[in-house]
């Protein structure tokens, strides 16, 4: 029996700390149908798997009541089967994903990271998303999108400080009515505190932070404390205000990348150009990009041959020279010439609406660490509220201490056990990592695959398309007999009009030498031979040695510099102009720009690189040898995933690097499997992490930064730890009171959420 799972995403808006988080993942949890809740802070946001019996409303109303703005996202409530065999959906507690779907196959010779046809779709809510969902009015929890002086919390932080002031004031002109004009002043901010608290504790949060707060309040009230009740209710009320301004920063990381696209396009219709918005445009529309302009759309070029500045997407610094059939990304910046490109992929769909999109589910996918310190608040909280309770009672009770000063000192460590600063520790580096990663093109599927990274110590990568470009290109032209330009020239003439990756390789070649290209009559197709065609009335031959060699001799050395080419991996067309040998082309599917420097990168981090390919051994041991890495050739797929299956045994911690097609049962296998692609919808949506642009060097800045943020996080809990050990000993020594407290709680999650943003800072390759 099988039934359906139903995801609706939210934007919770005013989410700023963790305890926010758990209480809307409690409280949710408990309506009836609800299978699955993750929440983000850092991106905002809510996903609920359901089957289907779920009453939508209910959920919204109890998010509202706990003092959140909530507003649902378009997303594809598709029905998806929940049992055996079904697509496998990420709870909190799985961060890993082997369920890949790769159930497509590849031929290298045809390696195309064209983006047509996106079948899938990613932005549209057929069931008519409703209107944005107000929260209650009054409440302190609203988006902060403008200046913080301007929002609900900055309001009520300002009125609350106000208060204070008036309260002192009049306390010093009338002191008979100071207590009560700090409990007034006290009661401005305490109301909606108390408020959450309440709903909070009917939702199934008993223990949180605005009832620890409230508590310690009323009982500072209660001891003749109002003065401090009232100081230490502002300040709690500007640390939230600082954790909402911190983890502003962090969400607008990522969510920045979406203006890099711009708002208009030069739509091309019907002979006439005119300006369109950008989200209009549609799959198969053709755009004008004139030059200095930013490109409105993913597309592949029609027509033009210009350099694009692809730094603000990429991060790479050198503008990339792009002509007819190349693919372009929104938000790359367009250099010398007009461009017309054909739109693949509609606004909500492209490249980078998509990686902001899988960045924000990914936040949502927790980290083994993180799922350890939520486990452990759960109890850590209660034990503070114990603690407290046994330092407020038992010293009075044994050892005849005061009441007031031991009740007052419980009510401080109440403060201090907030556990915000150690349950935000861990998702606000991930948080941060995530989205330094896809500013650069790392795209890294959740914490899990983030802290995972950083124990790689062996990486087994494809050969095509993956340490080369996956297109072979012209690397020599032999001379037999007529000069080098002149082989070309033929050769040229007769690949024309061929799409065959050889005869494309050869006319790149004769493009980028500015070879004027005779016209050919008469062409055909020699079957596993070659093509014949008549050049300037001359009969033209060009194909292999052992065809070439039925129509001219081959010399000694001749033959010997070709085997010599092969050996090196190159495939070698000769030419036989009328009955003369001409010369010979040798062309190889060569290594990437950066594949020795990043395969460095990786040695030097102590990780054993090979190569596993399903290329011949000749040409994968001559690429192999010139990359000085080990080579494992001639291998079907199963052979793939059988050797990252030993390496595993051996004790290894696998990455490996394809595709995301052919590669399949071996990304499936690996620890971590990352898709190398050109922002494609393989390398986005089938691996554990995808690098969206082709460098080598990622792999290794993707370990460095898996590495960087783990010590992050050991920092971050460090901190949280430390300070409030620190603050309970003097608590109870009687050096600090409730005001150090809450300064203790609040500074601690301010700085940890600052030590966390130091990691939106470039990406080195160095651990």
């Amino acid at each position: 029996m099988m039934s359906d799972r139903i995801e609706k995403r939210y934007r919770v808006e005013g989410m700023d700390c963790a305890s926010c988080a758990a209480k809307i993942d409690t409280a949710v949890r408990r309506v009836s149908g609800v299978e699955d809740v993750s929440v983000s802070v850092t991106s905002g946001t809510m996903t609920v798997r359901h089957d289907g019996s779920s009453d939508l409303a209910a959920i919204e109303k109890k998010v509202i009541g706990l003092g959140y703005g909530l507003r649902p996202l378009a997303t594809t409530e598709t029905p998806r089967p929940s049992g055996h065999g079904a697509e496998h959906v990420h709870g909190p507690d799985c961060g890993h994903d082997h369920g890949h779907s790769h159930a497509r196959d590849h031929v290298h010779d045809d390696h195309d990271h064209d983006h047509h046809d996106h079948a899938h779709d990613h932005g549209h809510d057929s069931q008519g998303a409703p209107a944005e969902i107000e929260g209650l009015h009054g409440h302190d929890h609203a988006p902060m999108s403008g200046p913080w002086w301007q929002s609900r919390k900055g309001r009520l932080t300002i009125l609350s400080g106000a208060a204070l002031v008036i309260a002192y004031i009049v306390g010093h002109l009338v002191p008979s009515i100071a207590p009560y004009a700090f409990i007034a002043a006290m009661l401005v901010g305490l109301v909606p505190i108390a408020r959450r608290a309440v709903m909070a504790a009917l939702s199934g949060t008993p223990f949180s932070i605005e009832m620890l707060m409230t508590i310690a309040a009323v009982g500072a009230v209660i001891i003749h404390a109002g003065e401090e009740a009232a100081t230490v209710v502002f300040l709690f009320l500007v640390g939230e205000l600082l954790e909402g301004v911190a983890s502003g920063k962090a969400r607008a990381s990522i969510q920045s990348l979406t203006t890099l696209v711009p708002k208009s396009a030069l739509l091309e219709e019907g002979g006439a150009t005119r300006e369109v918005p950008a989200e209009t445009l549609a799959v198969g529309s053709t755009i004008l990009v004139r030059p200095g302009d930013r490109i409105s759309a993913d597309g592949i070029i029609l027509s033009g041959e210009s350099t694009i500045d692809e730094a603000p997407v990429t991060g790479e610094s050198t503008p990339v020279r792009k002509g007819e059939g190349d693919v372009v990304f929104a938000g790359t910046v367009n250099g010398d010439a007009a461009l017309r490109v054909t739109v693949t992929a509609a606004a909500a769909d492209n490249t980078i609406a998509r990686v902001v999109r899988l960045v924000e589910e990914a936040q949502e996918k927790k980290a083994p660490t993180e799922r350890f310190i939520d486990r452990f608040s759960r109890y850590y909280t209660p034990g503070v509220v114990v603690v407290a309770a046994l330092v407020a009672i038992l010293p009075p009770l044994v050892m005849g201490g005061a009441w007031d000063e031991w009740i007052y000192k419980g009510l401080a460590i109440l403060l201090i056990g907030c556990p915000c600063a150690l349950v935000i520790s861990t998702p606000a580096a991930i948080a941060a990592s995530l989205s330094s990663g896809a500013r650069r093109g790392l795209l890294l599927k959740g914490g899990a695959v983030l802290e995972t990274l950083g124990k790689i110590n062996a990486v087994a990568l494809d050969k095509t398309g993956t340490l080369t470009e996956g297109k072979p290109v012209v690397t020599d032209i032999l001379s037999f007999g007529k000069p080098e330009a002149e082989v070309l020239t033929y050769a040229a003439a007769l690949e024309t009009g061929s799409s065959h990756p050889l005869a494309l390789a050869i006319l790149g070649r004769a493009a980028r030498d500015a070879i004027a290209i005779p016209q050919a009559t008469d062409a055909k197709a020699l079957g596993g031979k070659g093509v014949i065609a008549t050049v300037a009335g001359q009969p033209v031959f060009l194909g292999s040695p052992k065809a070439a060699a039925e129509i001219a001799t081959l010399s000694d050395e001749q033959q010997a510099r070709i085997t010599g080419l092969n050996d090196e991996g190159k495939t070698v067309s000769v030419l036989v102009v009328g009955n003369q040998l001409a010369g010979a082309i040798a062309m190889r599917d060569e290594p990437r720009d950066d594949a020795k420097s990043g395969l460095k990168a990786l040695t030097d981090a102590g990780v054993r690189i090979v190569m596993l390919t399903g290329d011949n051994a000749r040409t994968a041991n001559a690429i192999g040898k010139e990359l000085g890495i080990e080579v494992r050739a001639e291998l079907m797929p199963e052979d793939k995933q059988r050797i990252v299956g030993e390496l595993q045994k051996s004790g290894l911690k696998v990455a490996k690097v394809g595709d995301g097609i052919n590669d399949a049962p071996a990304l499936a296998a690996a620890d971590v499997g990352i898709a190398m692609g050109g922002g494609t919808d393989v390398a986005l949506e089938t691996a554990d992490a995808a690098i969206l642009h082709g460098r080598v060097s990622d792999i290794a800045a993707m370990i460095a930064l898996s590495k960087r943020t783990m010590r992050n996080i050991g920092e971050n809990i460090s901190i949280a730890l430390g300070l409030k050990a620190v603050f309970l000993v003097t608590t109870i020594a009687g050096i600090t009171g409730l005001w150090p407290a809450i300064l203790a709680d609040t500074g601690a999650t301010v700085l940890v959420t600052i030590n966390a943003l130091r990691l939106l800072r470039p990406v080195s390759s160095q651990a």
